[in-house]
C-alpha cells in the first residue's frame, strides 16, 4: 500500500526543540510556546532537512511534561516571583518519544527546530495508520480522533491474540472485549468474512453478558454519537446464542438462569461422550490434582472408559449394566478400583502397574469429590440427550454461562468447550472462517507455577492458534499469575486500570514509566494499547456498550419499546 504524504498546510507551530537537554532518535524535549499548551499522548511532528537538501519527517508522542521557573534558584523563590520581587519566566517542556522517521532516517532533530501538532493526515502518519490496510477500529482518543489496531496482527497474517490486564471491576476488560468483536463484525474490516466468523465468550461473573443481543437501554445520544467517527453503527450484537447448565435435578434439563429465561438453551454431555471423548482428565485440572501421585490411575481409567460399549441413547453398557447418570458411572468405576471383597485385588487395566492402594484410594476420593459439582453436566437420564450436544456454529457470537458452577465444574467446561473448538479447526484444515475465543481469568486456566489439561491446551491456542484461525483474546487481573508464553504470544497487549504493585511487575516493561503510573489512576473506559507497529502504547477511551451488559439495562430497553406509540406518525 502506498504510504500518502503529509499534508500541504500544517499546523502552527506549538514549541521548539530544546538545545540545552540532549535530542536523541529515541526522545527529546520541546519547550512548548508562549500561549500553546502540549499535554500527555498528544501527537507532533517537525521536519529536519539534511545537508543534501532532503528533508526527513519525524514523529513523536508526548510522554512526559514538565513546567519550571527559570530564573530561580530556591523552592521559596516561588513566594518572591509570584509577589513580583524577583524576575523569572514560566516555562513548560514536553518529552517527546518518536514514533516514525519518514524517510527512515534515524536522526534526532536539531535544537531550534520547530514543532507542531499533528493532525489528520499527519496523524495518521504518525501512528501508522496510513500503511494499515485492514484497520478495526479500537477506541477514541482525548480529542475523539479515531484509534485503529491492524488486524494481520489478530487474525494470525503476521500475529495473533489479544491479552488483556486489569483490576476487576474497574478495568472493564471484557466490556473492551465485547466492543472489539462488535467492531470486528459491524466495521467491515473483515469484509465478507465476517459473516462466517464465530466467536466463543465465556461468561465467568454474574449474568452480564446474557443480553448481548439486547440493545442497551441507558445509552444516551451523546454516547451513540461516539460511535460515529469510528465508522460503526451503535446497537446490539445480531446473532447471539445463551448456553447455560442445566438446573439441578431437573429432569428436562431447564437451563439454570436467574434473570434471562428465553432464548437460552442448556448444556451437557451424555455418558457416552464422556467416554469416548476422553474428558475424565478435565476433572483433575487444578492445583491440588498437580502435588497428587494418581495421574497413572487417570490415565488408565480414561483408557478403559473409552472401551466401553455405547447406547444409541447416549449411555454406555459398563460389564452389563447400562450407565445413564455420572453418578452410576462412579460407583461402577469404584468397584473396580476398589472390589468389596479386599482380597481380590484391583484390576490393574484400570489401576495401570505399580500403583499403590494409597494412590488408587486418593484417586476414588477426588473423582467422588466431582459428583455433586458436574453430575447435571453428565447425564444420559433425558430423553433426546445427543441434541444438546454442543455446537459452536449455529451462531456468530455462543455465550457460555458458567458463573455459577463450582470452580472445578468451570475447569472442566472450559477445558473440554477449548479442547472442541481447538480440535474443530485442526480437523479443518484452514484458518478461515475465524474462531474466536473470549476468556476472562486466565491466571485460573493458565497459572504460571503449575500444569493441568486446560493450561496444555490454551498453550496449543496460543502457539499453534495463528496458523489455525483461533484467536485468543484473553483477559486477566494479574499478568503476572498467567503462563508466560500465553502472554508473549499476544501480538496486541491491552491494560487498564492497574494495581500499583502489579503496574511495577516485569509484565509490563512494554509501558513507558510514566504510563505504567499513569496506569494505576485510569478511569473506566480507558486503556493503554500496544500494538508491533507502534514503539508506545496508545490511550484509547472505548464508547459506552451499545448492547446491554446488565439485566437492567436490557429491561430499560424493553420498557422503552413498549412505550413506543406503533401508530405514531400514520
Amino acid at each position: 500500500m502506498a504510504k500518502k504524504k503529509a499534508k500541504s498546510v500544517k499546523s502552527e507551530t506549538v514549541g521548539r526543540v530544546i538545545g540545552i537537554d540532549d535530542a536523541t532518535p529515541l526522545e527529546f524535549w520541546v519547550a512548548v510556546e508562549p500561549g500553546q499548551a502540549l499535554q500527555l499522548d498528544d501527537v507532533v511532528a517537525m521536519d529536519r532537512v539534511l545537508p543534501s537538501g532532503e528533508v526527513v519527517h519525524i514523529y513523536g508522542m508526548v510522554t512526559q511534561i514538565r513546567a519550571r521557573h527559570e530564573g530561580a534558584t530556591f523552592q521559596s523563590d516561588v513566594f518572591l516571583i509570584s509577589e513580583g520581587i524577583l524576575p523569572a519566566e514560566v516555562s513548560e517542556a514536553a518529552l517527546v518519544q518518536p514514533t516514525r522517521f519518514e524517510p527512515e532516517i534515524l536522526l534526532p532533530p536539531l535544537p531550534g527546530d520547530p514543532v507542531r501538532r499533528a493532525e489528520d493526515e499527519e496523524r495518521d502518519i504518525a501512528l501508522s495508520f496510513d500503511s494499515v490496510e485492514r484497520r478495526l477500529p479500537a477506541g477514541l482518543s482525548r480529542n475523539n480522533e479515531p484509534v485503529f489496531l491492524d488486524l494481520d496482527f489478530i487474525d494470525g497474517t503476521k500475529g495473533a491474540h489479544i491479552n488483556i490486564s486489569g483490576i476487576s471491576g474497574v478495568a472493564t476488560k471484557t466490556s473492551f472485549a465485547t466492543f472489539l468483536l462488535y467492531s470486528m463484525f459491524t466495521s467491515g474490516v473483515l469484509g465478507a468474512e465476517a459473516a462466517n466468523t464465530k466467536a466463543l465468550i465465556f461468561n465467568v461473573k454474574g449474568e452480564d453478558l446474557l443480553f448481548l443481543d439486547h440493545k442497551n437501554g441507558d445509552l444516551k445520544d451523546k454516547d451513540a454519537a461516539r460511535y460515529k467517527p469510528l465508522g460503526i453503527d451503535p446497537g446490539p450484537f445480531k446473532d447471539v446464542g445463551i448456553l447455560a447448565p442445566p438446573r439441578r435435578g431437573d429432569a428436562n434439563a431447564t437451563p439454570s438462569t436467574g434473570s434471562r429465561s428465553l432464548g437460552v438453551s442448556p448444556f451437557f454431555w451424555t455418558v457416552a461422550d464422556f467416554c469416548q471423548q476422553n474428558l475424565l482428565p478435565f476433572l483433575f485440572a487444578d492445583a491440588e490434582d498437580e502435588r497428587q501421585q494418581y495421574t497413572i490411575v487417570v490415565q488408565a481409567v480414561t483408557a478403559q472408559l473409552r472401551q466401553l460399549p455405547v447406547t444409541g441413547d447416549g449411555a454406555v453398557n459398563f460389564d452389563g449394566q447400562i450407565i445413564r447418570t455420572f453418578g452410576a458411572l462412579l460407583d461402577a468405576i469404584e468397584n473396580k478400583l476398589v472390589p468389596a471383597n479386599p482380597e481380590d485385588g484391583a484390576d490393574q487395566r484400570w489401576t495401570g502397574r505399580a500403583v499403590g492402594t494409597g494412590t488408587i484410594n486418593a484417586f476414588v476420593r477426588r473423582l467422588a469429590s466431582a459428583r455433586r459439582h458436574v453430575e447435571h453436566l453428565i447425564r444420559s437420564d433425558i430423553d433426546d440427550s445427543a441434541q444438546h450436544a454442543l455446537d459452536l456454529d449455529s451462531h456468530q457470537v455462543t455465550v457460555i454461562d458458567i458463573h455459577a458452577l463450582h470452580d472445578r465444574a468451570k475447569r472442566f467446561v472450559v477445558g473440554v468447550v477449548l479442547r472442541q473448538a481447538f480440535d474443530e479447526k485442526e480437523a479443518s484444515g484452514s484458518a478461515k472462517p475465524l474462531q474466536l475465543v473470549v476468556l476472562d481469568e486466565l491466571n485460573k486456566y493458565a497459572p504460571r507455577d503449575s500444569s493441568s489439561p486446560i493450561k496444555e491446551i490454551l498453550l496449543d491456542v496460543a502457539e499453534r492458534g495463528r496458523s489455525l484461525g483461533i484467536i485468543l483474546i484473553g483477559a486477566q487481573q494479574t499478568a503476572s499469575e498467567v503462563e508466560r508464553r500465553v502472554v508473549a504470544n499476544s501480538a496486541i497487549r491491552v491494560v487498564g486500570r492497574l494495581d500499583p504493585a502489579e503496574a511495577r511487575r516485569d509484565e509490563y516493561g512494554f509501558l513507558p514509566g510514566v504510563q505504567r503510573k499513569r496506569a494505576t489512576i485510569l478511569k473506566p473506559g480507558s486503556m493503554y494499547i500496544a500494538q508491533p507497529r507502534l514503539p508506545v502504547p496508545l490511550l484509547v477511551e472505548f464508547p459506552f456498550p451499545s448492547w446491554a451488559t446488565r439485566p437492567s439495562e436490557a429491561q430499560s430497553a424493553d420498557e422503552a419499546d413498549s412505550n413506543v406509540d406503533p401508530f405514531e406518525g400514520l
